[in-house]
């Protein structure tokens, strides 16, 4: 059962009388099997001697007898014990997720065990347990992070998308290409685990290195993609060193002069969409110094235009051809660069995605850094909306 079925579990459980409470319990206790007492006397607080009663009963061929005890009869809730408990757990969770510096709580794990010890030293007699239930019943629940602050609004958000729509639209119009780039997650090569599954024969696993040291495998395998959103064709260049600027822009290079100049031999531009970090960064000196070289060689004007801050997901990539890739090769250990090649190149899609990959053995250097004189050499104009994420730099004349 998840932490979800304990919750809506708890919630049917607290509108019952104490003789169906004790029936409830027992039958969730049967389904649940080996150790079912255990794990429901820890989360209803029954004791294990009830829980056992009830099923005695439940298996017994006599009629069950809904007998309720006298008002006032049984164990006092908690909350009659000590009228001030739940105001004394509200100010806990409040300090702790508010912030009072000098809480007690700031500073620790925020478990149901150290809130039932601080609970305790304000004069409560409360079990974790018990403190579960509470914060169950007043709505709380176990939560990860969430990837959702930005350092940019969501009016530049919108306002983004849209130019990028826009700009997309323009040069598909006109019959220019359009292509989503990015580099995928770097891989480890060799026998490791690959998540996902894969079907099997019972009990034959594949097995792998139960640690993933890098020495154990290849090396690293640093996918970059190209993907023609106009065709529903994708390129991934796979380097075997680091994800740079010149990397990516050499990523792009191979994807021109492998299928990109024969889908357009009259293109007279090219429209790049790029995350707005990374080696295609906005503010990536050496991407733009590599782009104006690669503008230069195939004699075309770029117009670069990048997803805002957190938005990457957005980005077609994404969605159209590297989702479909890992899909492609869940569950299979990346064991060479050759199965590599081979499985995001025989990836594809009943929208009909087609896939060309290759190895790139070529080593790209770390920390390279462009001067402002260098920079000041790129022929870029920045677009006036949204400068900073739009601009295009054009073929240098000779």
């Amino acid at each position: 059962m998840t932490e979800g079925d304990y919750i809506n579990w708890l919630k049917i459980y607290n509108t019952l009388n104490e003789s169906q409470r004790r029936w409830f319990s027992a039958q969730k206790a049967i389904e649940i099997g080996f150790g079912g007492i255990t794990k429901v006397s820890l989360l209803t607080s029954m004791s294990r001697t009830t829980i056992t009663k009830g099923i005695r009963e439940l298996k017994s061929k006599e009629e069950l007898e809904n007998q309720i005890r006298k008002k006032g009869a049984g164990r006092k809730a908690i909350t009659d014990l000590h009228s001030n408990i739940l105001a004394d757990l509200e100010l806990l969770m409040n300090e702790n997720t508010a912030g009072d510096p000098m809480s007690s709580l700031k500073w620790t794990c925020k478990s149901t065990r150290k809130i039932a010890e601080e609970l305790v030293k304000k004069g409560n007699k409360i079990s974790y347990k018990t403190v579960y239930n509470l914060l169950s019943e007043a709505d709380y629940t176990l939560q990860g992070n969430k990837k959702t602050l930005g350092s940019c609004s969501s009016e530049d958000r919108d306002g983004q998308f849209k130019a990028i729509n826009d700009f997309a639209k323009e040069f598909i119009n006109s019959g220019e290409p359009v292509i989503s780039v990015d580099a995928k997650k770097k891989e480890q090569v060799g026998n490791f685990k690959n998540n996902g599954e894969t079907w099997r024969k019972s009990k034959k696993p594949i097995e792998v290195h139960d640690h993933d040291f890098p020495s154990l495998g290849e090396g690293v395998a640093i996918p970059y993609g190209t993907y023609d959103i106009l065709n529903n064709k994708g390129f991934v260049n796979v380097g075997i060193t680091a994800d740079t600027a010149e990397f990516a822009v050499n990523s792009i290079r191979q994807w021109w002069s492998s299928v990109g100049m024969t889908a357009y031999p009259n293109a007279s531009k090219l429209m790049i969409c790029a995350d707005g970090g990374g080696s295609n960064g906005s503010r990536n000196r050496l991407w733009k110094v590599n782009l104006q070289k690669f503008a230069d060689e195939i004699g075309l004007n770029i117009t670069v235009c990048h997803y805002p801050p957190g938005t990457s997901k957005w980005n077609k990539i994404e969605h159209r051809m590297f989702s479909f890739i890992s899909m492609n090769w869940k569950g299979q250990p990346l064991l060479s660069y050759e199965l590599i090649v081979n499985l995001i190149g025989n990836t594809t899609t009943k929208k009909g995605l087609k896939i060309d990959a290759q190895l790139d053995l070529n080593t790209y250097e770390k920390g390279i850094k462009v001067t402002d004189k260098e920079l000041g050499q790129i022929n870029m104009t920045v677009h006036s909306i949204y400068p900073k994420w739009n601009y295009s730099i054009e073929v240098t004349k000779k």
